[in-house]
């Protein structure tokens, strides 16, 4: 997905979430507003990109989470959306032979950052974080493995109740996802956050790769294993 998508993508999420979280709803207000509103409803542009006011409420609620030894000399960082086709490919391919092979060998730390391009993405991020879960990547695996299945719906109800079961097959509490689909702040934390690291790190498409913070142009599995080589010749 490519930097108009980006552009788009930040500010339907600000009005987003202003609109539907900006109040912790209770679960009964989250699923009156998600029948209310259809999949296709058009985000009016009305918010600009710097109308959120970033305050401390993102660094206090919202934390990398790290896959691997935290001291690994090699750090990843991938820019994802769990929306996004190409980054649902990566995840299914070159993903785990990165992890086999450096990951859990204590070579390189893997770190996801959301990209947001839709309301669907957030509230799938909000899922995979909810209680702070140790359970964060293999939620993020089943997000992505079951994409089509769980984006296909009808009414924005749908959607949501297909992540709902995603995170109670994963161990989640009914009541416990309920609360984090209906928690203002951590949404306009997470919107946040992308904006600053998406501007810092100038993403302009997803999936995007930084590798102990340079870009990675090329991104197969051969070019990472290069560049990761590369980088561990200084230890």
């Amino acid at each position: 997905m490519n930097r108009l998508h980006l552009i788009l993508g930040i500010c339907a999420i600000i009005l987003i979430g202003s609109y539907y979280w900006g109040s912790n709803n209770s679960a009964n207000e989250l699923d009156s507003m998600f029948t209310s509103n259809t999949k296709n409803d058009v985000v009016p542009a009305l918010v600009a990109s710097n109308a959120v006011e970033t305050t401390n409420i993102s660094s206090i609620l919202v934390e990398d989470m790290i896959l691997g030894d935290p001291n690994a000399p090699i750090t990843i960082i991938e820019y994802a959306s769990f929306t996004c086709p190409h980054c649902k490919n990566f995840h299914e391919g070159t993903f785990k032979k990165l992890k086999k092979n450096f990951i859990n060998t204590g070579k390189v730390k893997f770190i996801l950052r959301d990209v947001y391009f839709d309301r669907y993405g957030l509230w799938a991020a909000m899922v995979a974080r909810c209680d702070n879960s140790n359970k964060f990547y293999g939620i993020v695996d089943d997000i992505f493995r079951k994409q089509k299945e769980w984006t296909d719906g009808e009414e924005n109800i749908d959607i949501a109740n297909n992540l709902r079961k995603i995170g109670l097959a994963a161990g989640m509490d009914n009541e416990i996802i309920s609360d984090c689909l209906s928690d203002g702040d951590m949404a306009q934390a997470l919107v946040d956050l992308y904006q600053i690291n998406a501007e810092r790190d100038k993403i302009s498409s997803t999936p995007s790769f930084l590798i102990n913070g340079e870009k990675m142009d090329k991104t197969s599995y051969s070019d990472f294993v290069s560049k990761i080589d590369e980088h561990l010749k200084g230890y």
